[in-house]
């Protein structure tokens, strides 16, 4: 009879515990779901090369936030079903991780976990830790997000946030499913900074250590650098203020410098964007540098850092969508128009209207040009690019809020091509693209 009480007694006990625990378990879901359609009517900027292309493409996005006690929380986000309507499936087998992914693009097609991190709200700050969005700093510009295995911690003074962080960029220590010997190939980064916030805006910097080892076992080098943030985002009456700036600075260290000498490193970014509202009306601009690699000099100054995958300032050019659904679009050479601004000067000018509540116009023109000409063949200056003009891009969006949470877009793109997509020959003929695209998206 004891035996059966205690059984009883510690059955109930388990029972009163998780009841407990599941009433203090709240649960919220969040997220995202569009689907698409592009016409692109060049594959390639190379005239008579190329057929066009129109097709459909979807993708689910679910963020689930468990709340086990307050200050306590588990945080997941998948995406399903990111893929064209009926088209061909990614092959599976690859293992390659999508850009903005923890899984491949197969298994984004079907079903990929991306986020899952725990979050503390402690006496002394928060705590991160896990896979969680990584590749952000101020504002859109130069941002290109992408989960990444990371500790995070961060803590409030007043107006000042301070944060500190260390990202896992890349793991090449021998492991059950990675069985090659690569011990010390691993990137990592390791990062500091502050925030300053007022009632219109915030300011901050943001101070990056990369030790990145990537190229060591192939090519017997690694690049430490240090990458400085400086930002701001303000408003000042009917104007939108945003600045960022992003200097890298470091070497490229090989292991035998008597073969081969170590390289400086300085690669350069920066934005200025304003816009200013008048009742229906709104107008801007927006300037944006990204330092290319002079091809003659011991020093590289491009190719580490861009503009991001994030910002995306036309339908055509540098344009993540168009460029993930449909491909970039090619000129002569290497010579393509690909997801992130590099190597450029960008200049834009915009103007909207908002005739009624829900629907929302605007076009805008842009103009971009490379910073440095780059060589067709490596070592060769003969082989220097004809030309430094990207284009100019002419873009119409509208904007209609059909519910509180439903958005439908549509958007026109047209690209006059410039002679960077050349190459090194002048005599390379080009074509003009345009681009058509309809967008619904719902959140919840």
């Amino acid at each position: 009879m004891k035996r059966v009480l205690v059984c009883m007694l510690a059955l109930g006990l388990v029972g009163a515990f998780s009841t407990v625990s599941f009433a203090q378990l709240t649960v919220k879901n969040s997220g995202e779901f569009y689907v698409a359609g592009m016409y692109l009517d060049r594959t390639s900027l190379q005239k008579d090369v190329g057929p066009s292309t129109a097709f459909y493409f979807q993708r689910l996005r679910v963020r689930t936030d468990f709340t086990v006690t307050p200050g306590l929380t588990l945080t997941t986000r998948f995406d399903a079903l990111e893929r064209s309507w009926g088209a061909t499936r990614n092959n599976s087998a690859t293992t390659t991780l999508a850009s903005d992914s923890a899984g491949t693009r197969a298994e984004n097609e079907n079903i990929a976990f991306d986020w899952a991190y725990v979050t503390y709200k402690s006496p002394i700050g928060v705590f991160d830790a896990g896979y969680m969005n990584d590749g952000a700093t101020g504002t859109i510009f130069g941002n290109s997000y992408g989960p990444k295995g990371r500790i995070k911690y961060s803590n409030t003074f007043g107006p000042v946030k301070i944060d500190l962080a260390y990202t896992k960029e890349r793991e090449a220590s021998r492991t059950a499913i990675n069985t090659v010997n690569t011990a010390d190939a691993d990137n990592d980064k390791y990062g500091i900074g502050a925030i300053y916030s007022w009632k219109d805006g915030r300011a901050g910097i943001q101070a990056n250590y990369y030790n990145f080892a990537n190229n060591r076992p192939a090519d017997n080098y690694r690049r430490k650098y240090f990458l400085f943030t400086p930002y701001a985002i303000a408003k000042f009456g009917p104007v939108a203020l945003q600045a960022e700036l992003n200097y890298l600075t470091g070497k490229q260290e090989y292991e035998a410098p008597s073969i081969t000498a170590d390289r400086d490193l300085q690669n350069i970014t920066g934005w200025v964007d304003a816009t200013a509202s008048f009742g229906l009306f709104y107008a801007g601009g927006s300037i944006a540098y990204v330092s290319g690699d002079n091809p003659g000099s011991d020093k590289i100054e491009g190719g580490i850092i861009n503009g991001g995958r994030d910002w995306n300032p036309c339908l055509i050019m540098w344009n993540y969508d168009r460029t993930n659904w449909a491909g970039n679009l090619r000129g002569y050479n290497n010579a393509a128009q690909d997801t992130a601004m590099s190597n450029a000067w960008f200049f834009q000018g915009r103007a909207g209207v908002k005739p009624v509540a829900n629907l929302d116009v605007m076009a805008s023109v842009s103009y971009a040009m490379a910073d440095k000409k780059p060589w067709a063949t490596a070592g060769d200056p003969t082989s220097v690019y004809v030309g430094d003009v990207y284009g100019w891009e002419v873009d119409v969006t509208a904007t209609y809020k059909i519910t509180q949470n439903l958005y439908y877009m549509l958007g026109v793109g047209y690209l006059f091509t410039g002679d960077y997509y050349k190459g090194a020959s002048d005599v390379n003929q080009l074509t003009n693209d345009y681009l058509v695209v309809n967008k619904l998206t719902l959140t919840f």
